[in-house]
């Protein structure tokens, strides 16, 4: 059977049959500062990582080339800057090197660009990657451009005319002959709203108009504080840094997209035979909650998933996946599955007959410096909480089951699992009662009471090995019913009664493997909750009494929560008939991802109770992602499909927007998905 050979080796095979003799390959990431660098920017960085390291494995030598696109204009303003700091908004439209830092407790950043590389950079040090970091403030700013600027100034019709046949829309001759594939940074106002009015027959001078009123001769030999159009500056610096291969959100590869443009611009206009371009898929959040999804706002950034995630498996995830294919991070017990695949592959890499795939795919996300000891997160999960975390109950709980790590061995993992209960899902917290819970026992029937009454016994007693216990556990409702094993209602029978012992123990009906979670934990922290052999006890009277904590009250309306808004005239009449036509359903938000290079729009999956359906929602300055993720909301889903920013919607969510708020409509989160609106 032909062993599978993992994408990255492909990319990297590819690169080297394009220019077999050169002496050093050169992949390319870049990002630009505009906010925090998040998990969907770091895919940027892991697809050039691994065909990096894919050429290394073929004993060619190569870099990762990473640019800082920090002369790119502020657009939006970020909700965790809008937070720190007020009337930003003025610098719309100015460099992000420009502007100064807004966070006042980061005293070492003096710009806003500064703040967020720093604060990527820090972000990746667990991952120990080796970036050839290039700032293009200083590259633009310092003329290492100039003369290609001037260049793509002379060549400014025919770049028009490749970018033209590239659009759907109908150009003229005046777009034409007043195109100029770059911007200039006005010295008044900061801002790159100028528009070139005149430029010099040898394309060195331009005179131009800044919207702020200001005028001035701008000569391209001298000033540099410019910036050629991102498509056409993208072709240039592929030619500068000699650029091999570089990644990009699989919106780029579409045809006539980014890409298309940029490597026509890049054979055409500069020369160059544009690298092998990889589009990558959009990363998904699944099961945001508690803590982590706060209306205060969360980056989800590389540190924030080292909360949850070891720098391994967070490699992990990228590198055993297709670039083109789509995968979440899970904030919900998915995170169990994923840890548990990772343990899988890696202790695959001990077996003989280990599949080459599989050793590539490790290698590729091993650190210097670091060794992985499997400790099943499941298990840290489930018995971590019973023993409040404490290493050394720990240690001793997993070795009473077969399971001999040492504290040190734990402690990274533990971490981990105690953040990821605390922070993501404090349901799955399992903490023993201290008190016996009477209310549940008083409904169970006369054949599961005497089912707990064996079970309190058996333990009592003592003297059994992990294997007996197990096998008692399996006997007992069969004991109790008087029914064989090939009893088609014994598997029922059974879940019910370990259900049963659950609900004594921890107040749930699900928690660990029964057998592992009796024999694992001292008899001493539960015995006496299943023993039901004598009346309540004066405490468990008094537990029973204690008041519940009342709700709290709402707030009552300050002056400064009323809004003042101006009620639109109501539009004309329409029929019953014509309402009828529009198909409003509930839909439950499972995905919300960026459109990269959209500024105002996000990708949102939902199911629709028959199956999963995209809408496209300009909602990305007002919702964070983790604030829909899970929320049923109201969609128009018989609107007739159509393109946006690159992504086919089917649909449209309905939302209310006053002055300068929007607020999407939510549906109560027990209504099915699929639910009609009449």
């Amino acid at each position: 059977m032909e062993e599978k050979t993992h994408w990255a080796e492909k990319i990297a095979q590819q690169i080297i049959n394009k220019n077999p003799d050169k002496e050093e390959y050169v992949c390319a990431a870049g990002i630009s500062p505009s906010g925090s660098v998040h998990i969907g920017n770091f895919r940027d960085v892991a697809t050039s990582l691994f065909v990096v390291k894919a050429l290394e494995k073929k004993g060619k030598k190569a870099r990762l080339l990473f640019s800082w696109d920090e002369l790119d204009r502020l657009r939006k303003v970020p909700s965790n800057v809008a937070a720190v700091t007020e009337n930003f908004e003025e610098n719309i439209g100015r460099a992000y090197v420009d502007i100064e830092n807004p966070f006042k407790d980061d005293t070492e950043s003096s710009t806003y660009a500064e703040h967020f590389e720093k604060e990527f950079e820090e972000s990746i040090k667990p991952f120990d990657i080796k970036l050839d970091f290039r700032h293009q403030a200083a590259m633009y700013r310092t003329g290492k451009y100039a003369k290609d600027i001037i260049f793509a100034l002379s060549k400014r019709k025919e770049i028009f005319d490749i970018l033209d046949r590239h659009r759907t829309q109908d150009s003229t001759e005046e777009e034409r002959n007043n195109y100029y594939p770059v911007s200039i940074y006005c010295p008044h106002c900061g801002r790159d709203t100028t528009k070139i009015i005149n430029l010099s027959e040898d394309n060195t001078k331009a005179q131009y108009k800044c919207a702020c009123g200001h005028t001035g001769e701008f000569d391209f030999t001298t000033d540099f504080n410019c910036k050629l159009q991102w498509k056409v500056d993208w072709a240039m610096r592929w030619r500068y840094e000699q650029v091999d291969f570089e990644p990009g959100g699989i919106d780029h590869a579409t045809p006539h997209g980014s890409y298309d443009a940029g490597k026509d611009i890049s054979r055409e206009i500069f020369g160059y035979e544009p690298p092998i371009f990889q589009g990558y898929g959009f990363i998904g959040l699944k099961g945001l909650a508690g803590k982590m999804s706060s209306s205060s706002g969360l980056n989800l950034t590389p540190k924030t998933l080292l909360r949850i995630y070891q720098p391994e498996v967070l490699l992990w995830l990228y590198a055993k996946t297709e670039p083109s294919k789509e995968f979440d991070f899970c904030f919900d017990d998915g995170i169990l599955r994923q840890y548990h695949e990772f343990d899988r592959m890696y202790n695959d890499l001990k077996k003989p007959d280990a599949e080459e795939l599989t050793k590539t795919t490790m290698s590729f996300v091993k650190i210097n410096g670091r060794e992985i000891v499997p400790v099943p997160f499941n298990l840290l999960v489930q018995l971590g909480s019973v023993v409040d975390f404490n290493p050394e109950l720990l240690k001793h709980v997993l070795s009473k089951i077969g399971y001999d790590y040492s504290i040190e061995e734990m402690s990274e993992r533990l971490g981990l699992a105690k953040c990821w209960l605390e922070e993501c899902s404090p349901e799955n917290m399992n903490r023993i009662r201290t008190h016996r819970n009477w209310d549940v026992f008083d409904t169970f029937t006369d054949e599961e009471k005497k089912e707990i009454e064996l079970v309190y016994k058996y333990i009592a007693k003592g003297n059994y090995t992990l294997d007996e216990l197990q096998t008692e556990l399996y006997a007992i409702p069969r004991q109790i019913r008087g029914i064989t094993r090939e009893d088609k209602a014994l598997k029922t029978v059974q879940g019910q009664f370990f259900s049963n012992v659950y609900k004594l123990l921890i107040d749930k009906e699900k928690g660990p493997r029964l057998y592992l979670f009796l024999y694992a934990i001292s008899p001493d922290s539960y015995l006496h909750l299943l023993d039901f052999s004598y009346p309540k006890t004066e405490e468990e009277i008094q537990a029973e009494m204690q008041p519940v904590i009342e709700e709290q009250e709402t707030p009552e309306e300050t002056e400064s929560d009323v809004v003042n808004y101006e009620v639109p005239a109501f539009k004309s009449g329409i029929s019953i008939d014509d309402f009828a036509k529009m198909d409003i359903r509930v839909c439950k938000v499972l995905k919300c991802q960026e459109i990269r290079k959209s500024h105002s729009c996000y990708k949102i999956t939902v199911d629709d109770g028959k199956d999963k359906r995209t809408i496209v929602s300009s909602i990305k300055n007002k919702y964070t992602p983790e604030e829909l993720i899970g929320k049923n909301i109201l969609v128009l889903v018989n609107l007739t499909p159509t393109r946006i920013a690159g992504v086919t919607s089917e649909g449209m969510l309905l939302a209310t927007t006053y002055n300068d708020h929007c607020k999407v409509l939510f549906a109560d989160n027990n209504v099915p998905s699929g639910c009609e609106v009449k």
